[in-house]
């Protein structure tokens, strides 16, 4: 075995300033070897036949009907005052006629008394509404 130390003239050799990609290609070689094994393996799957579906139109829901019953038992469709019960009747009977039928959501003030809740809901069920929901807050977090 041999070692060399160095030149015999004393000069020294260049810095060899090239990269060795041989590691480089050695390295993508073997990934690429090893994706071409995997992908077919993982592309593979059970043969079926998936149902085919049809696009149909989807009727969108209309919009809800909104009435607010304040604490001194005023009522309010949207933001318009209702004179009385027969007015509300009249009105809801005109969207109960609309295809799908929307929905009657009840606003009440926290301190309204029950009466004037029960006079909506009397109006919504002579008018032929068939969903009535009432609104509420969520409870703060923490309590």
């Amino acid at each position: 075995m041999g070692m060399n130390v160095g030149s015999a003239s004393g000069e020294e050799d260049e810095i060899n300033s090239t990269i060795n990609t041989t590691p480089l290609v050695d390295v993508m070689l073997v990934l690429l070897i090893i994706f071409l094994i995997t992908i077919p393996v993982v592309t593979t799957s059970v043969k079926l036949q998936l149902p085919k579906e049809e696009v149909q139109i989807r009727e969108s829901k209309p919009e809800n009907i909104v009435i607010s019953v304040n604490a001194a038992g005023q009522m309010f469709m949207y933001d318009s005052p209702i004179r009385d019960i027969r007015d509300l009747t009249d009105r809801l009977k005109k969207v109960s006629t609309i295809k799908p039928q929307p929905e009657v959501h009840i606003r009440a003030d926290l301190t309204a008394n029950y009466d004037g809740v029960g006079r909506v809901i009397f109006a919504c069920r002579a008018a032929g509404i068939a969903k009535i929901a009432f609104l509420t807050e969520p409870a703060p977090r923490g309590e």
